[in-house]
């Protein structure tokens, strides 16, 4: 039963990493675009970090992955943060 969920859970991360692709790619807007990398980011992360954890890894390959994952959410954020900015104050200046 297990090991059914981590496989489902890996797929999940799959299916919504091809998902943030396709929406990347049939989305017009730039700040459109931002959010279908937003939602792969968190989608597959999120899903890769309970697989982790159920698949029996060390307390401390859980930590180590749930801090990286912290870290790619927050660094994201700003990123994301700061390229829409970018993009609104280009639209601003023409």
């Amino acid at each position: 039963m297990k090991v059914q969920l981590v496989q489902a859970l890996l797929a999940l991360a799959v299916l919504a990493a091809w998902l943030g692709v396709a929406g990347f790619l049939r989305l017009a807007s730039p700040l459109d675009r931002l959010h279908c990398v937003t939602f792969a980011n968190v989608t597959c992360g999120v899903s890769i970090l309970i697989a982790a954890a159920l698949w029996d890894g060390s307390p401390e390959d859980v930590i180590k992955l749930a801090l990286l994952l912290g870290a790619l959410l927050v660094g994201g954020a700003a990123i994301a943060h700061a390229t829409a900015r970018a993009i609104v104050r280009r639209r601003a200046a023409r």
